[in-house]
């Protein structure tokens, strides 16, 4: 009996506490390597959390409601069930045929439905990616859907050419819905029912030959910004075609619905865009900031001015940093105000002043706002920050400056 895998909640940064608001298999399920099992849902972001290789679930640890942080254990994992399942599933059926590897499938023609695709019901397509005629690879995307949560793209279970769409645009579907029928090699017999696997998340895949009558990547298309690639608003067949393409999602403007980047755009990149010029722009050397003519950030030895602590970035703080980065050069600041009562402390303050009135030394408001400001740094190290390329200086020490008024003009001491 081979070993049961315990799959653990990965890096989510720093979120903790996170309700499961979907469990999207149970026991007996057999799923394939980046399958999602659950979505957690904080007050900032929507996740889904992927099986790290495939095989088949064996007890489940959390249900739904369940709140759970990086390390949580989500369920048992046994690989060597779907070894053995892989190997039943070679023998041949009469009506039904199971979704084969990435190859081909047997010689006919197949019908390809909406797969399970949770308690979503009456989808509306907002994409269509093919058409009658078009050659397919087991994995491209077939059409987009788009729930009120989610964005889905149904792929191709096995290789063929697309005989017939049974959908169009607008159209609304649910599990079990036929999209369309996909002929493998010579049509002979009836058709078999393939149904798809849902694509939840994008997985960069590995560069492969882009299938006939499609553009091929250019030669030199320059370095991906893979901070803005991840944040674009696109689905995994089109995240997949730009990979092959080479193109970067952050520079493509969507026409789809709400600004979703479809095929189309990303293929007319491609031809707008001479390689050329792409690969001057991501050669050009990067003195600025965020897109900004600044002066470049110097390098700072923070050790010399006190004790360092050196911690890695997380991966979400990683792909945000660039952006946030781009906002604060780029967005107007705003300065918050809000009331507190400092009767008591302006008591003690005027009390402390009597008693020192003798040395000739005032206190003023400005040293308990001080010593209110390392308060809160010492409560929340990373105010206390600096960026150092994927590595997060947390400072020990705190200097705090002031503007003052000197005879010879106004200074910041620290």
């Amino acid at each position: 009996m081979a070993a049961l895998t315990e799959v653990k909640v990965p890096d989510i940064g720093d979120f903790k506490d996170v309700p499961i608001i979907e469990v999207m298999v149970k026991p007996g399920d057999r799923v394939k390597a980046e399958d999602s099992l659950i979505t957690l849902e904080s007050d900032k972001a929507t996740m889904d959390v992927p099986a790290p290789a495939a095989g088949t679930v064996k007890d489940l640890k959390v249900k739904l409601g369940d709140k759970v942080s990086e390390g949580t254990v989500i369920l048992l994992l046994d690989a060597g069930a779907t070894v053995q399942a892989a190997a039943s599933a070679l023998t041949p059926k009469t009506s039904v045929a199971a979704p084969p590897a990435p190859t081909s499938a047997a010689t006919g023609v197949a019908e390809v439905r909406v797969p399970d695709i949770g308690d979503f019901k009456d989808v509306p397509v907002i994409e269509i990616m093919v058409k009658p005629g078009d050659a397919v690879k087991a994995e491209d995307a077939l059409i987009t859907l788009e729930s009120d949560k989610a964005t889905m793209d149904v792929p191709a279970p096995l290789a063929g050419v697309v005989n017939a769409i049974n959908v169009k645009l607008g159209d609304k579907v649910s599990e079990g819905t036929v999209i369309l029928t996909l002929t493998t090699g010579t049509a002979t017999g009836d058709p078999v029912v393939a149904a798809a696997t849902l694509v939840a998340a994008p997985t960069p895949p590995a560069p492969a030959a882009a299938p006939a009558g499609r553009a091929q990547p250019p030669a030199q298309a320059g370095a991906i910004d893979e901070a803005a690639f991840a944040l674009a608003y696109a689905g995994p067949g089109v995240r997949k075609l730009a990979r092959e393409l080479g193109v970067d999602l952050g520079k493509v403007k969507g026409s789809g619905n709400k600004g979703r980047i479809v095929k189309e755009d990303v293929e007319a990149f491609v031809k707008g865009a001479p390689a050329a010029a792409r690969a001057a722009s991501a050669a050009a050397p990067s003195a600025g900031i965020g897109g900004v003519d600044l002066l470049p950030w110097p390098k700072v030895d923070f050790a010399k001015f006190g004790s360092i602590e050196t911690k890695p970035l997380s991966r979400i703080k990683k792909i945000s940093g660039a952006n946030l980065h781009r906002n604060w050069v780029m967005i107007p600041h705003v300065t918050n105000h809000d009331d507190a009562d400092i009767t008591e402390l302006e008591a003690f303050r005027v009390q402390l002043n009597k008693e020192i009135e003798k040395s000739g030394v005032r206190v003023s408001m400005l040293a308990f706002m001080i010593k209110a400001a390392v308060a809160t740094l010492k409560k929340f190290p990373e105010f206390n920050a600096s960026l150092d390329g994927d590595n997060l200086i947390l400072k020990k020490y705190y200097h705090i400056g002031f503007a003052a008024d000197t005879p010879q003009g106004l200074v910041v001491p620290v």
